[in-house]
């Protein structure tokens, strides 16, 4: 049904103001008497199967959206009627802006695929904090990133200010140094910046909430080469991060079936999307070979379907997210992989998906 509105008048509506409304409906709903219950009972589906302990947390699924849905913290009781065995925050910034004019969220339908150039708009990090005070039960990790206006040398009092601020409320933190769409940002990922970023948000986390040790993720961009992946991957291994999550959005425009005459005509932004599928794999496999089995790894990247999740667990991902695959499915999205994905499990002869971990990764290869 949705897949059917979603062709006959949702990929009409200009995106952002479909998506402000979708979402404020949803929140809106919630609120009902008896609403949320039955929204729970339609989309959500547990297996114990599919239960995954990381980051020191019990997530009932693998399955959890990724950043930019809720950027304020605003419907997180909404969105864990769909069925996500974890929902992420953000990006919020330390200081709330409006983010880039629009229009700056444009459908690729041909590619399965979003251009988005949002800039990181959102209330700030103090808003964002007051609201995930009142925060439902369920894991929530919280993504932060760099105030627009911040210059790259202040950049470490921007993220310290955030971090401070939400790490008390958040299940698990992660900095964003790999969004397009902020001038600087992705310079960020430079390993001799990248490291006294890390260390500042690691102790600004452990001064903000000292009774519990916060996970800490950076989230990379699949532009990266690869190299520069292994880069951060020893790194990751050396400051003894908690996790990575691979990848955000892309830059590249090559072989979209979108005209690139249009592709350009919407100017600047970041991709994500099927798009971003195989290079997103290509970087998990490679973090996986190098932090070895230890370290949680979340793949985001042009997951549509159970199978995809299934080939991302296998190839080494403790859990994945999905943002444009769950745009286009619908509200039944993550209830339909996380079934697929029991599926597997049972086919494969396995007990619970644990044991698909990286049961295809190659071997490790992280350097002496």
């Amino acid at each position: 049904m949705y897949r059917a509105l979603y062709w006959l008048l949702l990929r009409h509506l200009p995106a952002e103001a479909t998506h402000k409304v979708s979402f404020a409906l949803l929140r809106a709903a919630v609120v009902v008497p008896g609403v949320r219950q039955a929204l729970r009972a339609l989309f959500t589906f547990t297996a114990p199967e599919l239960a995954v302990r990381a980051l020191g947390l019990q997530f009932p699924s693998p399955v959890g959206l990724a950043a930019g849905f809720d950027k304020d913290a605003k419907g997180i009781k909404a969105l864990q009627t769909l069925g996500f065995g974890f929902v992420e925050i953000g990006t919020v910034t330390a200081e709330g802006q409006p983010g880039n004019p629009k229009p700056r969220l444009f459908r690729l339908t041909d590619d399965r695929a979003l251009l988005n150039r949002m800039g990181f708009n959102n209330d700030g990090a103090r808003a964002a904090a007051a609201r995930l005070v009142h925060r439902p039960a369920g894991v929530v990790g919280v993504n932060i990133g760099k105030t627009k206006r911040v210059e790259e040398a202040d950049a470490l009092g921007d993220y310290r200010a955030s971090s401070e601020l939400l790490a008390p409320h958040a299940d698990y933190m992660v900095v964003n140094v790999s969004s397009p769409n902020t001038p600087g940002l992705r310079n960020l990922q430079a390993i001799d910046k990248l490291r006294p970023l890390l260390i500042e948000v690691r102790q600004a986390c452990d001064r903000a909430s000292p009774l519990r040790r916060v996970p800490l993720l950076v989230k990379i961009a699949p532009d990266l080469n690869d190299d520069d992946v292994d880069a951060v991957a020893d790194l990751a291994v050396e400051l003894k991060l908690d996790g990575i999550i691979a990848t955000n959005t892309t830059i590249n425009r090559d072989g979209l079936r979108t005209p690139a005459a249009r592709v350009a005509a919407l100017g600047a932004g970041g991709i994500s999307g099927a798009p971003v599928a195989a290079r997103s794999l290509v970087v998990l496999q490679r973090l996986r070979a190098r932090v070895g089995s230890q370290m949680c790894i979340i793949s985001v990247g042009g997951i549509e379907t159970g199978a995809d999740a299934w080939a991302r667990i296998t190839a080494g991902a403790t859990l994945v997210q999905g943002y444009t695959g769950f745009v286009y499915g619908g509200p039944a999205w993550a209830k339909r992989i996380s079934r697929e994905l029991q599926q597997k499990v049972r086919a494969a002869g396995l007990t619970t998906i644990e044991q698909a971990i990286g049961s295809a990764a190659p071997p490790n290869v992280q350097a002496a």
